[in-house]
């Protein structure tokens, strides 16, 4: 069996790049309307079934960072959104979208450059991004944020990740985090947030990843 995890996938005008270390199946893909991309069909991606500025918008929808894309004109670039986000996925990970910068993240993985799904479960083999081991594990928060923060000046900028030893990910920069329930919740520039799956007040770090000896890698 081939232990290839990065596709390229070829067209005339842009090609589409898939990182199967970092795919967790959101299938913001497999749904879009179209023939880009056909589950069961080989190559599973076609970029001339669709316009430049689809393949584009469609890739940028994958939450993981997994789909990229290059535009051979070099017209079309992803580019960060005006607003840091961080959202806290019902049961699941917490979703990043902005001018990311994660700390340690392979080279090799263009795609977290603006989005990532971070594990908040503790239990992912691929730390400090999601592999959906919370859906094995049973991880179980609804995505509630009770606090405010203490608000941000502005809404973009480089937006540091940084997985602390056997800790939290410390958080750097203008940041909004978004509830489970869509709510804009909380806004701040430096935050520590819970990757051990433990805390009480999550998404926050409450120091618990000490109590139940968290191992960050």
């Amino acid at each position: 069996m081939s232990d290839k995890k990065i596709f390229d996938f070829p067209g005339k005008e842009i090609d589409v790049q898939w990182d199967g270390r970092l795919c967790i199946h959101i299938a913001e893909c497999g749904q879009s309307v179209g023939e880009l991309f056909v589950g069961g069909r080989n190559p599973w991606c076609v970029p001339d079934s669709a316009t430049r500025v689809e393949v584009a918008e469609v890739c940028e929808r994958c939450p993981s960072g997994a789909l990229t894309y290059s535009d051979r004109s070099a017209e079309l670039v992803e580019q960060a959104p005006e607003e840091n986000t961080i959202r806290v996925i019902y049961n699941g990970p917490l979703f990043a979208h902005g001018d990311l910068v994660i700390e340690g993240a392979p080279q090799d993985m263009p795609g977290v450059r603006f989005r990532a799904a971070l594990c908040r479960c503790g239990q992912s083999r691929n730390k400090p991004f999601c592999d959906n081991s919370h859906l094995k594990d049973g991880f179980d928060d609804y995505g509630a944020v009770g606090e405010q923060g203490s608000g941000v000046a502005s809404a973009g900028g480089k937006l540091g990740i940084k997985p602390l030893p056997d800790g939290p990910l410390l958080v750097t920069g203008a940041l909004t985090l978004i509830a489970g329930s869509g709510r804009s919740a909380w806004r701040g520039d430096n935050v520590a947030l819970c990757r051990c799956g433990s805390s009480r007040n999550k998404p926050f770090c409450d120091g618990s990843h000490s109590r139940v000896g968290f191992k960050g890698e």
